[in-house]
């Protein structure tokens, strides 16, 4: 069962809405009446997604939006009565996963909450992959600077560099890049 933390900034009541989510078998969580309130709910309430109403998403709204998806990603449903591209953009930018203009039709909510969570969960790949060939690409240049160093104080070639990296890294039974980064911190040390 989908846990879903409801946000709104407006003056129309959203009771109905958490009804009509209720019985299509949602969690509803307790209610954000501010979306400067925000980030604390979904730290403290861990939402599987978040539906937003906004007659137009301020800047403190888009704010606490890419507070929390950095800290605390989640699927984020937007409804407004703003179609301005700018803030279509803005939105997009600072985490949303869904933009609809159209309004808070309960009987368009599953598909388009369907939708968001396909759409985050590729997100979600596509980030973890991303940090996975940046962590490689930084080992990768850890070690390419220790090869340097030994190349250049120990006279060897690249492949006896890190041969003899491989080497020490089975011993103590550690990556490559971990002796890589203990050959360098040693070296900054004898400087």
């Amino acid at each position: 069962m989908l846990r879903v933390l409801l946000v709104t900034d407006t003056a129309k009541p959203i009771g109905d809405l958490r009804e009509q989510l209720a019985r299509m078998g949602y969690d509803m969580l307790a209610e954000v009446a501010a979306p400067s309130a925000l980030h604390a709910a979904v730290e403290s309430q861990k939402p599987d997604v978040v539906i937003i109403d906004t007659e137009s998403p301020s800047r403190d709204t888009l704010e606490q939006l890419a507070v929390m998806n950095k800290a605390a990603p989640r699927p984020v449903l937007m409804f407004s009565t703003d179609a301005d591209q700018q803030f279509i953009r803005a939105a997009v930018g600072a985490g949303v996963t869904a933009y609809s203009v159209e309004g808070l039709a309960p009987a368009r909510l599953a598909p388009i909450i369907e939708v968001a969570l396909a759409r985050f969960a590729h997100e979600e790949q596509l980030r973890q992959r991303l940090a996975k060939v940046e962590d490689e690409l930084e080992q990768r240049k850890v070690i390419d600077r220790a090869k340097r160093l030994l190349m250049d104080k120990r006279g060897m070639s690249e492949n006896d560099a890190y041969a003899a990296l491989r080497k020490r890294a089975m011993d103590q039974g550690v990556k490559v890049a971990e002796i890589a980064r203990q050959l360098l911190s040693m070296a900054d040390l004898l400087r």
